[in-house]
C-alpha cells in the first residue's frame, strides 16, 4: 500500500498475470499505483490476488454465488493460468531454444484450447460461465492474446473466440490491455 492507501501493482505490460489483476482492479473500480518491472518470469499469484480482491471488495462479483458455477470458474481459471499460460512463459521458451519456441508455444496453447473449448461449450453464456464476467474471463483474454502472438489458428475455437471478442468490448478489458500500459514500448502502444 502507498501512503495514500492505494494498492501497488508490480506489473510488466505484457505479463498475462499482471493483465488479469489489472482487469480485476478495473472491474472493481479500485484505484491503484503501478510499479513497472521487467519480469524474467511471470508470477503465479494472480489468482490468489483476484480472490483476495473478491473477498475484500465483493462487487462486482468475479466468483458466482452458485457453488457449481463458482467451481467451474475456478476450474477454467486454473486450466488457463496453471495449465496453458506457464508453458509459453519466457523462462520456459528459453529452455526449448529459439528454433523451437513457436512450435512449442503453439502446441501448448492448442492442447489447452482443445480442452478449454469443450469445457466452455457446456459452461458459457455470454461469458465463460454464464452471463456474468468472472475470474475465468480475466484469465481467458490474456491467453487468447498470447495465442494470437504465437500465431495460433483460432478457427477451431469458436466459443473461445466469441467470448474473447465480447470481453474485449468492455471498458475494463480495454483500459487494462498491454498496449495501454505506462511501460509499453512506443512501437506497441495503441
Amino acid at each position: 500500500m502507498t501512503e495514500s492507501g492505494k494498492p501497488i501493482l508490480y506489473s510488466y505490460f505484457r505479463s498475462s498475470c499482471s493483465w488479469r489483476v489489472r482487469i480485476a482492479l478495473a472491474l472493481k473500480g479500485i484505484d491503484y499505483e503501478m510499479m513497472p518491472i521487467n519480469l524474467v518470469k511471470d508470477g503465479g499469484q494472480q489468482l490468489a490476488i483476484i480472490e483476495y480482491l473478491e473477498e475484500t471488495r465483493p462487487t462486482p462479483r468475479l466468483l458466482p454465488q452458485d457453488p457449481k458455477k463458482r467451481a467451474s470458474v475456478r476450474m477454467i481459471s486454473d486450466l488457463i493460468a496453471g495449465g496453458i499460460q506457464p508453458l509459453q512463459n519466457l523462462s520456459v521458451l528459453k529452455q526449448v531454444g529459439q528454433e523451437n519456441r513457436l512450435t512449442w508455444a503453439q502446441n501448448a496453447i492448442t492442447s489447452g484450447f482443445n480442452a478449454l473449448e469443450r469445457i466452455l461449450q457446456s459452461t458459457a453464456g455470454r461469458y465463460c460461465v454464464g452471463d456474468e464476467v468472472s475470474m475465468a474471463d480475466l484469465c481467458l483474454v490474456p491467453q487468447v492474446a498470447n495465442a494470437e502472438r504465437f500465431k495460433v489458428d483460432l478457427t477451431p475455437y469458436p466459443t473461445i473466440s466469441r467470448i474473447n471478442k465480447t470481453l474485449l468490448a468492455l471498458e475494463a478489458f480495454q483500459v487494462s490491455h498491454p498496449c495501454r500500459q505506462p511501460d509499453t514500448p512506443a512501437e506497441l502502444r495503441a
